[in-house]
């Protein structure tokens, strides 16, 4: 991970202009564009709050206000007449997210935005394992397992999640809608800027350990994923979204059912970065 990348807030529509000016043209492999959305209740039923956007090769984080900016920031043109919506549902820029689900529903519900060309981490990373692929991994869990990133890098990532939820989680004292005070608080900004700047090295680790035959079933299962997120009887919270999408496994499995430990603070608050460490045997 980056130790000193640029992080730069957008919330002016020539900001966004800016933005666009500088992501145009990039190399699509591996894919230079790495994204993570917070809000209330991410989802059709909360709102939008922050969409993060690192641009790998520029080791540039954007953090868009969409709180302030609503629909133009994904609307506004740049100089090439590209807008972030046209980004988010081009065919032909990858865009890589961890677990896309309810990031999809929140710019489809709110903003008629129908992503494409999403490389999903979370099957990514479920589609190389070696053991069970029952139950999917958190971002927190991936991290501990197969980032590079050095036991102190990785104490000091666990330690901004963890003093960033003491902002958010009403239990300790927090608030859901610190996502939405502005200026956007110094720890939110480091903590929106460290969930995209550890996603390339590991969509680097799973892309090199997929085979032919998986990255198909990772393509299809992103897919379902969004159609699913787009369709009206979509669930956004719950223990459903544990599951894998290979049920084959589900069915023939004589393992008993893990336990699985949720965040259901940051769930509650519509923060897209579930929690359900379990213990896999």
């Amino acid at each position: 991970m980056p130790a000193e990348p640029t992080v730069t807030t957008v919330d002016t529509e020539s900001a966004v202009q800016s933005l666009l000016s500088n992501i145009s043209n990039l190399p699509i492999s591996p894919p230079s564009l790495y994204l993570d959305l917070e809000g209330i209740n991410l989802g059709r039923d909360g709102s939008l709050s922050i969409m993060q956007l690192h641009v790998s090769p520029k080791s540039q984080v954007y953090v868009i206000d969409v709180h302030i900016l609503g629909a133009s920031a994904f609307t506004t043109a740049g100089p090439n007449g590209q807008t972030l919506k046209s980004v988010l549902e081009s065919t032909s820029i990858p865009k890589v997210f961890f677990d896309i689900r309810n990031d999809s529903d929140a710019l489809f519900s709110h903003y008629q935005i129908s992503v494409n060309c999403i490389q999903d981490l979370q099957l990514m990373e479920l589609a190389t394992r070696t053991f069970s692929r029952r139950y999917v991994n958190s971002l927190a869990k991936c991290i501990e397992r197969d980032s590079t990133m050095t036991t102190a890098e990785k104490r000091d990532w666990r330690r901004i999640k963890d003093s960033t939820s003491r902002l958010y989680d009403p239990k300790q004292g927090g608030r859901c809608q610190v996502f939405n005070d502005r200026p956007i608080l110094p720890d939110i900004l480091r903590y929106c800027a460290q969930d995209v700047l550890v996603l390339p090295e590991l969509w680097l680790y799973y892309n090199g350990r997929l085979t032919n035959f998986w990255q198909r079933k990772v393509t299809s299962a992103t897919q379902d994923r969004i159609r699913e997120s787009q369709s009206a009887n979509y669930i956004g919270q719950g223990m459903h979204k544990a599951i894998g999408p290979w049920d084959f496994e589900v069915r023939t499995s004589r393992r008993p059912m893990q336990t699985y430990l949720w965040d259901l603070d940051e769930e509650d608050c519509g923060i897209d970065d579930y929690s359900f460490d379990g213990h896999f045997l």
